[in-house]
């Protein structure tokens, strides 16, 4: 997960076109932000962000998430208030398999494309799934 400039490039190309003269805003939503596994996440979000401007591609990455892993109704909160921003995209580690799926829902019929990462969702609307086999 610390290499994101892959998962970075297939959001830009996913999302709407930033003008010029504007830098794309791409919401990383983590399950935490304590967990030195979720600072490894906004690390590599970063460096992505980074090796993207060498390329002439602006990009600001907006990190946001519940200082816990158990507070649902804070992470749909800070979802729906990147939609209510209408960033370029949506990068979502669920921390509810159902309690998410309205929210992911609505960003994408508001043509705000998700990537849900580390744990599923039970809905079809994101536009890529990434996670690892933990029983590999």
């Amino acid at each position: 997960m610390k290499k994101l400039l892959p998962l970075f490039l297939a959001v830009l190309l996913a999302a709407p076109l930033a003008r010029a003269a504007e830098a794309y805003q791409i919401a990383v939503i983590p399950k935490g932000t304590t967990h030195e596994f979720w600072k490894s996440i906004n690390a590599g979000a970063i460096k992505a962000q980074r090796e993207l401007a060498t390329q002439g591609i602006a990009v600001n990455v907006l990190w946001k998430g519940g200082l816990k892993e158990d507070d649902r109704e804070a992470q749909i909160q800070v979802v729906e208030n990147f939609i209510g921003r209408h960033v370029n995209a949506i990068v979502l580690a669920p921390l509810d398999k159902k309690g998410l799926v309205a929210p992911v829902e609505t960003a994408v019929r508001g043509k705000i494309p998700v990537i849900v990462i580390d744990s599923g969702l039970e809905s079809k609307a994101q536009s890529s799934f990434i996670a690892t086999d933990n029983r590999e």
